[in-house]
């Protein structure tokens, strides 16, 4: 009795193995772009976040009843610090104490704070940037690009 044995040829598993490699380098640059699609979206997601925390401490700044107060305490029991003159009134300032309060957490994000807000990534390029203007409330997100945001 002969006993059989069977398998793949050297020649068929080369040939899998060369399919196999052609398809991973067609689908590799569509992965390499989602990591930058994920960080644009990450960056929009913090302007829109940033537009939120802005109106709702305007909201109850305004709900309080007296521009004369420079705080505004929050329903989780934080209090964020607000300009009280012109177009700042009711509005986070440019700290911690004032829109990073407001924000919440910055987690994933680098502020650096003053008169304009600037937040990057963490881990990403100092181009990528979403800013914050104190003295309006204003978030701007225009240098959240693919050239910006890599």
């Amino acid at each position: 009795m002969h006993k059989h044995q069977q398998g793949f040829t050297l020649v068929e598993l080369i040939v899998v193995i060369v399919i196999l490699g052609i398809l991973a380098a067609t689908a590799l640059p569509k992965f390499v772009n989602l990591q930058t699609d994920a960080k644009q979206a990450s960056m929009k997601g913090l302007a829109g976040g940033l537009r939120s925390a802005v109106e709702v401490v305007r909201g109850k700044w305004y709900a309080a009843g007296s521009s004369s107060d420079t705080t505004v305490d929050m329903a989780d029991g934080s209090t964020v610090v607000v300009g009280i003159a012109g177009t700042a009134s009711g509005v986070p300032i440019g700290d911690a104490t004032g829109i990073g309060a407001a924000l919440g957490s910055t987690a994933g994000y680098t502020p650096t704070y003053g008169a304009v807000t600037n937040f990057t990534p963490a881990s990403g390029p100092a181009t990528c940037v979403v800013t914050y203007t104190a003295a309006t409330g204003v978030v701007d997100e225009s240098a959240v690009t693919p050239g910006t945001c890599p």
